[in-house]
């Protein structure tokens, strides 16, 4: 098991990542305010690795919250399921939640820890790659709003992590690629070694190659652990972690939640992200392209929807949280390896960039 921390003074918090952790009482014990526990899993997870955990938590009063699957509920309405499974069980200020899944659980689950009687101790138990090494990590916690997603939520750091690496067996090739948009974010956004690295094991990583998929999930929490340690709401640096997002999630909102997975989105806008630098003269054209096919062979899309226009992008971007005073502020890459926010780019270049022939361009890479 390997465990890092998430250094935030007294709301620090360890990340636990190994094989086999689901199972391991002591890890969520240790962690955990009083005897009542709240399990908030869906209904894909829940008949895979709710009866591990519970096991693990035998003894105690364990409560269950079970929610509908997918990006589309997480909203308002599902939220009040896990308030009502709560109060159903009268569960008290100690209770400790607990997130067992991906990102939609995690982050809702985390926001009902905000809101539950103004605060309530929580757990992330991440079941995909992407909550594994993105969303589990740094106590952003919230819901989608149809004009815009996660525009609603809070901070909220959890107690611990713990990241079990055997569950990534269960998970779609699919859902498995997605993920492994976020874990070559790090490599473009902060670590050059790291996306050699990658460029270099990509196909063992898809394999789920144990000790590979390990060094992976370690390194992008490490470098996700620093920059949440420098800033963490996000008022700088924390920014840079949404490399892609602004145009990605402009793709969720526009093909309706779900449609899209969120590392799909993220895929294509960061190959937006990567064309708009090449655009400013800070990477070239080869560097660019070197992205472009480390998300190709992650399996992941890299061509934006066809019937989206640049007037969609902007009207979704315009809700972006982060437009300050009305300007749109955009994650791009000065070089691979350093990434800047700034809102300091010629109108025209972003157009250009949401106008350019993405199918064309991704054709050449084959020639």
């Amino acid at each position: 098991m390997q465990t890092l921390t998430v250094d935030l003074g007294e709301r620090s918090y360890p990340i636990y990542i190994g094989l086999g952790l689901l199972t391991q009482a002591e890890l969520f014990r240790r962690h955990l305010a009083g005897q009542q526990v709240a399990i908030v899993t869906n209904e894909t997870v829940a008949p895979l690795y709710l009866g591990s955990l519970q096991q693990a938590l035998d003894g105690l009063q364990v409560a269950t919250v079970i929610l509908p699957d997918g990006e589309s509920f997480k909203t308002w309405e599902t939220l009040q399921l896990i308030f009502d499974g709560l109060l159903q069980a009268r569960h008290d200020r100690k209770t400790t939640i607990i997130a067992l899944g991906g990102g939609v659980v995690g982050d809702m689950a985390g926001f009902a820890a905000a809101c539950y009687q103004r605060g309530v101790d929580f757990i992330q138990v991440p079941t995909t790659l992407l909550s594994q090494v993105d969303s589990s990590v740094g106590g952003k916690t919230g819901i989608n709003h149809p004009l815009g997603k996660n525009m609603v939520g809070a901070f909220y750091q959890p107690n611990a992590v713990v990241i079990d690496t055997s569950v990534l067996a269960s998970l779609p090739s699919r859902e498995l690629s997605a993920g492994l948009a976020e874990v070559i974010k790090y490599g473009l956004i902060c670590d050059p070694d790291f996306l050699a690295w990658l460029e270099e094991h990509i196909e063992e990583l898809r394999a789920l190659r144990s000790a590979v998929v390990i060094e992976a999930i370690e390194r992008s929490c490490a470098a996700k652990a620093r920059v949440v340690g420098a800033d963490e709401r996000e008022s700088g640096l924390r920014a840079i972690l949404n490399l892609g997002h602004t145009f990605g999630h402009a793709i969720e909102t526009h093909m309706g939640y779900g449609v899209w997975l969120h590392g799909e989105a993220v895929a294509a806008g960061t190959v937006m992200a990567l064309e708009m630098s090449t655009r400013l003269g800070w990477i070239s054209a080869a560097e660019r392209d070197r992205g472009i096919r480390l998300l190709q062979r992650a399996g992941l899309p890299v061509v934006p929807p066809a019937e989206m226009t640049p007037q969609d992008f902007l009207e979704h971007m315009a809700v972006d949280k982060k437009v300050l005073a009305g300007r749109l502020r955009l994650v791009l890459l000065r070089r691979l390896g350093e990434a800047v926010i700034t809102d300091d780019f010629p109108r025209e270049v972003l157009d250009s960039t949401l106008r350019a022939d993405y199918r064309a361009l991704v054709a050449q890479l084959g020639q």
